[in-house]
C-alpha cells in the first residue's frame, strides 16, 4: 500500500515546504501555504497516450501543412491568436469572474461547429449552458456540431476527448477539474498543475486543440503556479472594467504569433461583438472642448496602432504630503516625468496633488506616451489648453530631451486616418520618415521645452 504524507504548498507560486510557513520565501505571499496530501506512488505520472517514437529528422526535411489554423470566425479573437488556433496546441485564458470568458469561448465554439467542438463544463450544468446560448441567440443549425459534457474527473474527460470525433475542446474551468491520482482538493496547486500537464500531453498526441479557462487571483494574475504559463502554448488575458461594456483580450504569451496583441470587444445583450474602430473607445466625448490637461497619444499595442486619451489634473494640495494618483500608467514612470519637469522647466509640483487617468480602462506601458503625459500635466498645471486637434508622440529622457520611438509611420497614419490636423513627433523621427506625402501637419521637437512652446504657446 502506498504511503501517504502531507506537505505545505504555496497557492500563489507552488513552492513546497515540509512545514507551514507564514510567508512564502519565493513569492513573499502571506498566509498562502495550505496542507495537501501527497501519494508517494503518484509522483510518476502515467502517459495518457503513448506516441510513436520516430527517429530524429533534419530540420529542412520536416514537412508540415500550411494554413492549418482553426478560425473562430471572430476577427478580433483570431488577431490575438495570430490567425486562429493551431491543431494540437493548448491555450490558457484567464480573467475576472463575469468578465465574459465563457461567453467568448461559447461563441467561438458555435462558429467552429465544422470541427465538432466539445464544451466540457465543470462549473455549470448542460441546461445552464443551453440557457446562455438561447440568451445570446446563437442556437441553430450553425451550432449542430457543438456538444456539451458536464464532468470534473480528469480521467473521464480524457476518455471523452479520445472517444469523440472533435477537433476543438474547451475546459471550463481548470480549477474545477481533479484527478484521482492526487488526494488534494480541486483547485489546489497540485491538482491544477497535474491536470494541465495531462491535458497538454493529450493535445500534443491526439492533435486536438484544447482551450483551458482559468481563474485569476486578486492581483490579476492567473491562479495556480507560474509553471502553468510555461507549459501551455498560448496565454490570453481577458480584461475589462465591470462598469464599462468594453473588454480587452490580450495575448501574454504566444508560441505561434505575436505576444502583446490586443482584441477589443463590446459586451452587449447578444454577447461579445467586435469593435470596428478601437481608437474611438479610448477618446472621450470632451476631448475637443479645448480643456486643459487633456492630450492624445498614438500608441502601439501588439501590432495595432491606437489613439489613447490622457487626462491629467494638477491642483493645490490640502495635505502635508501631496497626493500622486494614477490609473492605467506606471507610478514610478510618472514620478520620473514630474522630476524632469521640475528640474528642466522649473515647474514646482511639490505643493500640488497630481492625478493621471488613461481613458478607456487600458493600461499604458508604451514609452512614446511620456511626452503626452508631460504635456497634459503641464497644461493642467498652467491651466493652458493644448493645441487643438493635435496628437503627441515622444519618449522623454532624464535630461529633458525628446527621444525617438518605434513604428512612427504607423502612428502617424492612424492619427491622420482619424482626422487629426497635426501631430508632434521627435525631431530624429521626422528626419527619418519613410514617406513625405502625409496630409497631416507634422511638428517636431528635440527638447521638452521646445515641444511645450509649440503645443501650449
Amino acid at each position: 500500500m502506498a504511503k501517504n504524507k502531507t506537505e505545505y504548498v504555496c497557492q500563489s507560486c507552488g513552492n513546497i515546504s515540509p512545514k507551514w510557513m507564514g510567508k512564502c520565501p519565493e513569492c513573499n505571499s502571506w498566509g498562502s501555504f495550505q496542507e495537501e496530501a501527497v501519494n508517494v506512488a503518484s509522483k510518476t505520472r502515467p502517459k495518457p497516450v503513448k506516441a510513436d517514437r520516430n527517429k530524429p529528422q533534419a530540420l529542412h526535411e520536416i514537412i508540415y501543412e500550411k494554413d492549418t489554423r482553426l478560425s473562430t470566425r471572430i476577427r478580433e479573437f483570431d488577431r490575438v491568436l495570430g490567425g486562429g488556433f493551431i491543431p494540437g496546441s493548448i491555450i490558457l485564458i484567464g480573467g475576472d469572474p463575469g468578465i465574459g470568458k465563457s461567453t467568448l469561448t461559447l461563441q467561438a465554439c458555435v462558429n467552429m461547429s465544422d470541427f465538432n467542438p466539445l464544451y466540457i463544463t465543470g462549473e455549470e450544468s448542460p441546461a445552464q449552458i443551453k440557457y446562455r446560448a438561447d440568451r445570446l441567440e446563437i442556437v441553430g443549425e450553425d451550432s449542430a456540431g457543438l456538444k456539451v459534457y458536464a464532468e470534473t474527473n480528469l480521467e473521464s474527460i480524457a476518455s471523452a476527448i479520445n472517444r469523440e470525433d472533435t477537433g476543438f475542446v474547451v475546459i471550463d474551468s481548470i480549477q474545477s477539474i481533479y484527478t484521482d491520482r492526487i488526494e488534494s482538493a480541486p483547485g489546489s496547486v497540485s491538482q491544477v498543475r497535474e491536470c494541465t500537464a495531462y491535458l497538454m500531453q493529450l493535445a500534443k498526441v491526439t492533435g486536438k486543440t484544447i482551450l483551458v479557462i482559468g481563474h485569476i487571483t486578486k492581483e490579476g494574475a492567473i491562479a495556480g503556479p507560474k509553471i502553468l504559463e510555461h507549459m501551455v502554448d498560448t496565454v490570453l488575458q481577458f480584461e475589462g472594467d465591470h462598469t464599462h461594456t468594453y473588454r480587452i483580450l490580450r495575448s501574454i504569451k504566444n508560441r505561434y504569433g505575436a505576444a502583446g496583441e490586443l482584441g477589443i470587444f463590446d459586451m452587449t445583450s447578444n454577447g461579445l461583438t467586435e469593435v470596428v474602430n478601437p481608437s474611438d473607445i479610448f477618446l472621450s466625448e470632451g476631448q475637443n472642448d479645448n480643456m486643459s490637461g487633456i492630450s492624445i497619444v498614438p500608441t502601439i499595442e501588439g501590432s495595432r496602432p491606437l489613439l489613447i486619451e490622457i487626462q491629467a489634473l494638477v491642483t493645490d494640495t490640502n495635505f502635508s504630503v501631496p497626493q500622486r494618483t494614477v490609473t492605467g500608467f506606471d507610478m514610478k514612470r510618472l514620478q520620473i516625468i514630474l522630476a524632469v519637469l521640475e528640474k528642466r522647466l522649473g515647474s514646482n509640483f511639490s505643493r500640488s496633488d497630481v492625478f493621471v487617468n488613461i481613458v478607456g480602462g487600458i493600461t499604458l506601458s508604451d514609452p512614446a506616451a511620456d511626452l503626452g503625459i508631460a504635456t497634459a500635466l503641464y497644461s493642467s498645471f498652467s491651466d493652458t489648453p493644448i493645441r487643438e486637434n493635435t496628437a503627441i508622440i515622444g519618449e522623454i529622457g532624464l535630461t529633458g530631451e525628446v527621444r525617438s520611438v518605434a513604428n512612427i509611420d504607423r502612428r502617424i497614419a492612424e492619427t491622420e486616418k482619424l482626422g487629426f490636423g497635426s501631430v508632434l513627433i521627435p525631431q530624429k523621427n521626422k528626419d527619418k520618415l519613410s514617406r513625405d506625402d502625409y496630409k497631416i501637419k507634422i511638428l517636431s521637437a528635440d527638447r521638452v521645452s521646445t515641444a511645450f512652446a509649440q503645443l501650449l504657446g
